[in-house]
């Protein structure tokens, strides 16, 4: 018996190098023809010794178990997110926020794998539980799916009892192969790779796990103190050495903002021929006693944070064109094309803006037309390829009434309205800016769930948003509502009363007053009753208005309907004054257009709002238009612009003098 387990054991260990070798140092030294033997001939000793199998077998990663549903597993460290950035300006402030407690930074580097992260728990060197993130605090065992994953190491190089954290990604070959044996069974196509891991390492029976070729990239120890690690780097290094797949040879490090930059470019123009997908770079700070000083929100670590690449650019070809209708009457003509990836998302639609825009890039149904995307922002549609156009193909024709009511439309500059107040799609539009983000920020309310609210009559107009509250006991009934879910969106409507007077402006959707004209509104007035008793002449003259706003806002204010929306949300409480920092007219850079960049004594958002404070205004690129500059160390590129313009260019100690 000694004789077959000893056996049993030397296949298991030729078979985990091989494996290793293959998987993780991409170098095999053992040929299919060996691995396949070891393999056969461990498969059968375990089948006719059972008593001898170990549960780290290779022969595990085949699946076999089914559950009927994920066990909840709570995580002993938090698996917190970072959060995300987009362009050279927030990396600076990112930057800039960590010098202010840790001078002498450094960063790692890392590519931001476009998978789901996944906790991996060893004990003495063996796999014992694998979870998914989940809310960060809770999530569940996916133990049995992930031993079907080749790169996740059964057994580790060393004894050890340790938590590894990493990426579950499909790689780009995989994906595409899963895809066409969809297409083929026809079966639903996933959207991405990364739906495509998601719904993989989530099926209740592992058999079919296992047929996805699934792989693992780790990335993180949350404990590496214990390990006498000091350094992200270091982490790496050692994960690499207990059997993971690592980016080592990929990640960089960054000494200062200019080595950060370089490292995202020099990514980007590798980011399409990399085996799988990612969508961004990783940064944090590389000494752990760093990132101890620097700590956690309650929401994500300050020591680190995600930078997503920008849009990318995909042809399709456009199938139709469909109009919508939005709070201001606007009539949106949008493309409709075959669905197509762009940065890693499935789209089928895009907006034109306007007929203009049409008839400017003479677009027509049946072309092939380049998409662009970046982040959450609605795609759109970049140009037409005139050479690929067909013979038989039409000039676009604008429709001339409302898709919605059939009410004749009216053209307003470059845009097509209906004026129909009582169209269905202009209430829907106008609730749902209300409650956005950027406005009222009432939590809890989708598209979906306003659309629901106005067509069983509960909110028909905004004002009825703080009358909810009428109709409790119907929204009990409805699906997805309970009464833990309808308190909380009875309480966030109830907060939105004491927002400041700039986000009710903006929510009220004031033609062309978007948020930072709302902001300058709010703060030059300091009531709402100051504004609404404002001429045309005052509002031309104040910076960023003009003629165009001016009228505009005299004209919403002189509407009887309008004053008595605005005057029913006084009487149910809404705040209607400015509750910031007061604007100082009379100061002697107000009016003035500011740059800020590279590293100051005090946070960024300091002197913007000091500078709002006097009149001044903040902007976040550098054009003819700018009067100042401010710079502190390591300012980048709009130091560089500011110098080629003839910019004034002023640091700290010119800017306290300036301010005076």
């Amino acid at each position: 018996m000694d004789k077959i387990k000893n056996r049993m054991n030397e296949l298991i260990e030729i078979i985990n190098k091989a494996i290793y070798e293959y998987y993780i140092l991409d170098n095999p030294t053992l040929t299919d023809q060996e691995y396949d033997d070891a393999y056969t001939e461990l498969q059968r000793l375990e089948k006719e010794y059972p008593e001898l199998k170990r549960e780290d077998s290779p022969t595990n990663r085949v699946g076999g178990e089914a559950v009927d549903s994920f066990k909840k597993v709570n995580h002993k460290t938090p698996m917190l997110s970072f959060d995300d950035i987009f362009n050279e300006e927030e990396i600076e402030d990112f930057d800039e926020r960590i010098r202010k407690q840790v001078p002498s930074a450094c960063y790692t580097l890392e590519p931001k794998m476009d998978g789901l992260s996944g906790s991996l728990i060893y004990e003495k060197g063996v796999l014992v539980r694998a979870a998914t993130r989940g809310d960060g605090v809770t999530g569940e065992d996916i133990t049995l799916n992930v031993k079907t994953i080749k790169s996740v190491p059964l057994r580790l190089t060393k004894d050890i009892d340790i938590e590894v954290r990493g990426e579950i990604y499909m790689s780009k070959a995989s994906f595409e192969k899963l895809n066409k044996k969809n297409e083929a069974e026809g079966i639903k196509l996933f959207a991405n790779p990364r739906n495509a891991a998601a719904g993989s390492v989530r099926q209740l029976d592992s058999k079919i796990t296992a047929t996805r070729d699934l792989d693992y990239m780790a990335y993180f120890i949350p404990n590496p103190e214990d390990y006498n690690i000091k350094t992200q780097k270091e982490s790496i290094e050692f994960l690499h050495e207990l059997g993971f797949a690592t980016n080592i040879k990929l990640n960089g490090y960054g000494k200062n903002l200019k080595d950060i930059i370089n490292y995202i470019e020099d990514l980007g123009k590798k980011r399409e021929s990399l085996p799988f997908a990612i969508d961004g770079v990783v940064l944090k700070v590389d000494s752990l006693e760093d990132e101890k000083v620097l700590g956690f929100t309650a929401r994500v670590p300050r020591w680190g944070i995600a930078y997503k690449f920008p849009a990318v650019q995909v042809l399709t070809t456009l199938k139709e064109i469909k109009y919508t209708v939005g709070r201001t009457g606007k009539v949106t003509p949008n493309a409709i094309f075959d669905p197509v990836h762009v940065d890693g998302s499935l789209v089928s639609k895009a907006t034109l803006h306007n007929y203009d825009y049409i008839v400017s890039k003479d677009i027509r149904v049946g072309d092939v037309i380049s998409i662009r995307k970046a982040g959450d922002v609605i795609p759109e549609v970049v140009e037409v390829k005139l050479d690929r156009r067909k013979d038989d193909s039409k000039e676009t024709i604008m429709i001339d009434s409302c898709p919605i009511c059939g009410s004749k439309l009216v053209k307003k500059d470059a845009n097509h309205y209906c004026v129909n107040e009582h169209c269905d799609a202009r209430h829907i539009e106008s609730i749902e800016h209300y409650v956005s983000r950027d406005a009222m920020n009432i939590d809890g309310f989708g598209e979906r769930i306003v659309e629901d609210f106005y067509n069983e009559g509960f909110v028909k107009s905004i004002v009825d948003l703080y009358h909810l509250d009428k109709y409790k006991k119907e929204l009990m009934s409805m699906e997805g509502f309970g009464e833990k879910s309808i308190t909380n969106l009875l309480d966030s409507i109830e907060n939105s009363k004491s927002n400041s007077l700039e986000r009710l402006l903006f929510a009220l959707g004031i033609r062309y007053v978007g948020k930072k004209t709302a902001k300058i509104l709010a703060m030059h007035y300091s009531t709402l009753d100051n504004l609404r008793n404002a001429n045309y002449d005052e509002l031309k003259n104040i910076n960023d208005v003009g003629d165009v706003i001016a009228k505009s806002i005299v004209d919403y204010f002189n509407d009887e309907k309008n004053n008595s929306i605005i005057n029913s949300l006084i009487d149910l409480g809404v705040n209607t004054k400015y509750l910031g920092k007061e604007i100082n007219t009379e100061s002697k850079v107000s009016g003035k257009t500011f740059v800020i960049t590279g590293t100051l004594s005090k946070p960024r958002d300091v002197y913007k709002d000091e500078l709002e404070s006097l009149g001044a205004n903040v902007t976040g690129s550098v054009t003819k238009k700018t009067d100042y500059v401010l710079v502190g160390d390591n300012p980048g590129s709009k130091y560089d612009k500011a110098k080629e313009l003839g910019i004034t260019i002023i640091n700290e100690e010119e800017y306290n003098n300036l301010i005076l």
